[in-house]
């Protein structure tokens, strides 16, 4: 299964596939068409912000202004269900960084297919929630996700119902780090 999505998105594909916190749909960081389909079934506009799923911290550095302090913090609570706001390095394509403030989520799920498949990749995954405009859950079941998208992605990785619960979202542009959003993900050290 992890090979298939891997050919799938190397040669263009968009796939569905599972984290620790829903179903995500993903794709190659530099292919705009298979980012413009994923804006086109979310309904979302162009200056979304995106994900970037990577295999571990150091890959993240590559795409990441990530200082000391900031590497600690993530290194002590990853693998998890959160999305950290950093600063985007010249590796991040222009079109995928916030236009004002010039960052980018990055994400180390909790998932061993997620983490199988950026790892076999080698590259982060271009990754948005399967939120739905109108809905207020992310699809989480496979079967409701292939009577709504399966003529619109190359592949459905089904691994059952995961059961939807938003990443905690955390800043870490300033000096301290920030909750942007409670969600899954808990840091006891932190509120929000």
């Amino acid at each position: 299964m992890i090979q298939r999505a891997v050919d799938v998105v190397r040669a263009g594909g968009l796939i569905v596939y599972p984290t620790d916190s829903a179903y995500a749909l993903g794709c190659q960081i530099g292919n705009k068409h298979a980012q413009d389909r994923i804006l086109q079934i979310r309904a979302l506009e162009s200056d979304h912000q995106f994900s970037l799923v990577c295999a571990d911290i150091s890959e993240a550095a590559t795409f990441a202004k990530i200082g000391n302090e900031a590497f600690r913090f993530i290194k002590s609570i990853t693998p998890g269900p959160f999305t950290f706001i950093l600063n985007a390095t010249r590796e991040v394509p222009r079109r995928l960084v916030h236009p004002k403030r010039k960052n980018i989520g990055i994400r180390l799920p909790d998932n061993e297919i997620s983490r199988l498949l950026v790892a076999e990749l080698g590259e982060p995954l271009l990754s948005s929630t399967l939120l739905m405009a109108g809905d207020e859950d992310a699809l989480s079941d496979p079967e409701t996700i292939r009577e709504r998208l399966d003529k619109d992605v190359d592949l459905i990785m089904d691994v059952g119902v995961i059961p939807y619960a938003p990443t905690t979202v955390i800043g870490l542009t300033g000096d301290f780090p920030e909750i942007l959003r409670q969600g899954k993900g808990i840091v006891p050290a932190l509120k929000n």
